[in-house]
């Protein structure tokens, strides 16, 4: 659907599937409701999630033309993809196994570029395609500074690879498409700041003489190339973790001239810890009733000195729940974005609306796609039936950013 702003869907990673056949049966029987509820009458764009199975089931020719006349016949279309999680993503234990394979290994860059063969073929004429991904690697696999500063090395110079498709594909086709790297807690590239550090000490280095032996360019061109290609996919809920400072973030990427792909609209938990014993106890209570174990549920306090404790996830988290020197929690569940208030518990939904008002007033992407994937794991008192939660959450958007 076409906002005020840019193009607005939902991410489907929220639909449970192993394979294209269960992936195309959830959207048969969820978009139509959708669709009816959001933008009955103008197209609805879709933020189309494949499995590395899915991928290779939906790239056959025959699979592609019967979903590309169901785009049609629904007045549907893709314009940005979720590349990060190449496995399951439902039903089973993902944790950390969600950077699995990372940017380390060929089936990562082999798996996304199919992704964008597929996108490719069903873009629409005069519209930039995306897909996010992974942010290189998990950090916590490599043991040592050089272990790590390896695996960032290689991490990159196959996303260069990935880079140099895309230059190839829009030469081919005319038709521009970006690889959008998404920080969150615990990847290789963690934060904003580490995303454009890493774009500017390692990407570019490694990148332009790479860009300008492959294309015959100039650096300047080979420069420019890699700023069309490579961008930032701007999680709401990863950089509300973090309690990075939205306005300073996207003005920082404006100087340098470094793109967001698209705003992935997501809510996380927080609460303050400056209350009553009480009210501790409870708020104790209720972030152990998110605590489950499919996904990571990163948690980063506030410390009252204004530093930041990192945990790995809610487990050790509670078991340091008492530690005197945090001021608040804030923690990596993708709750409904339209809620606000959970008992004593609240979403980083203000974030959200911080950074649809800077889209108002300045748009910096054209793609934005919410992600909320958690459907199966929220609590009960949480969950209504799932074609109504995304319609509530796509509303929702839509009141806010006129």
């Amino acid at each position: 659907m076409k906002v005020n702003t840019g193009h607005l869907t939902y991410c489907t990673n929220i639909h449970p599937g192993k394979n294209w056949d269960d992936d195309f049966k959830a959207l048969q029987e969820n978009f139509p409701v959708i669709k009816q509820s959001v933008s009955p009458d103008q197209p609805l764009g879709l933020g189309l999630r494949l499995s590395n199975a899915s991928s290779l089931e939906l790239i056959q020719e025959d699979t592609l033309a019967e979903f590309k006349q169901w785009l049609k016949d629904n007045d549907a279309y893709v314009f940005t993809m979720n590349g990060f999680p190449y496995g399951e993503f439902h039903r089973t234990v993902v944790k950390e196994d969600v950077h699995t394979p990372d940017w380390t290994n060929d089936s990562r860059k082999e798996y996304t570029i199919r992704l964008f063969r597929i996108l490719e073929s069903i873009l629409p004429e005069g519209m930039n395609g995306g897909i996010s991904t992974s942010p290189l690697s998990y950090r916590h696999w490599f043991k040592t500074t050089e272990e790590f500063m390896q695996a960032k090395r290689t991490a990159t110079l196959n996303v260069v690879e990935v880079i140099k498709e895309l230059v190839t594909i829009e030469e081919q086709t005319g038709k521009t498409m970006h690889l959008d790297l998404e920080p969150e807690p615990d990847g290789i590239l963690e934060t904003g700041r580490e995303f454009i550090d890493w774009f500017e000490a390692d990407l570019l280095p490694l990148g332009i003489p790479a860009i300008e032996a492959s294309f015959n360019v100039s650096a300047a061109e080979a420069e420019s190339l890699i700023k069309k290609h490579l961008c930032l996919c701007y999680d709401v809920c990863h950089f509300a973790i973090g309690y990075e400072a939205h306005d300073e973030v996207l003005k920082e990427l404006e100087a340098k001239g470094i793109k967001v792909g698209k705003i992935q609209i997501s809510a996380a938990l927080k609460a303050s810890l400056d209350k009553s014993e009480a009210d501790r106890e409870i708020i104790k209570s209720s972030f152990q009733t998110f605590n489950e174990p499919t996904y990571l549920h990163q948690v980063v306090a506030l410390k009252k000195d204004g530093g930041l404790i990192r945990y790995s996830d809610l487990t050790p988290a509670l078991a340091d729940f008492e530690n005197e020197e945090a001021a608040q929690w804030r923690a990596h569940f993708h709750v409904p974005i339209s809620i606000k208030e959970i008992g004593l518990l609240e979403s980083t939904q203000d974030d959200i609306t911080a950074v649809l008002d800077l889209q108002k007033n300045a748009p910096f992407t054209e793609h934005l796609e919410v992600e909320t994937y958690t459907w199966e794991v929220l609590p009960e008192q949480l969950k209504i039936p799932i074609a109504q939660s995304i319609s509530n959450e796509l509303n929702w958007v839509i009141k806010t950013n006129i």
